[in-house]
């Protein structure tokens, strides 16, 4: 957000701050939640790039099209383990997520 649009902002009375801040987040919270966002958003990049529908992918999983898409986008209900999962099943590597979860994490806000 640019600094003039920042500034009406608050002169409205808006608060500005991160998701952390408004959903009051620890550290730590914020921290896996930033984790399972990168790793989403990995499983939809690598399944594109292999040309995997998300049918195909679940069946690999032996899970369905619907939990696929709800671990793309980073839904609720969406574990780690499976996340994991998911991604070796795409066929991505422990260093290939080691190596993301290095470079795609955005600075905390």
């Amino acid at each position: 957000m640019n600094q003039a649009t920042k500034r009406r902002l608050e002169a409205a009375g808006w608060r500005i701050g991160s998701v952390a801040d408004f959903l009051g987040l620890s550290e730590e919270e914020a921290m896996l939640v930033e984790m399972k966002v990168v790793l989403s958003r990995s499983l939809k990049r690598h399944r594109v790039r292999k040309h995997l529908t998300q049918h195909a992918l679940a069946k690999r999983l032996g899970s369905s099209q619907s939990r696929v898409a709800k671990l793309e986008l980073g839904a609720g209900g969406v574990t780690l383990d499976l996340l994991f999962r998911a991604l070796f099943a795409a066929g991505v590597t422990i260093d290939q997520i080691a190596r993301e979860m290095r470079t795609k994490r955005r600075p905390a806000a």
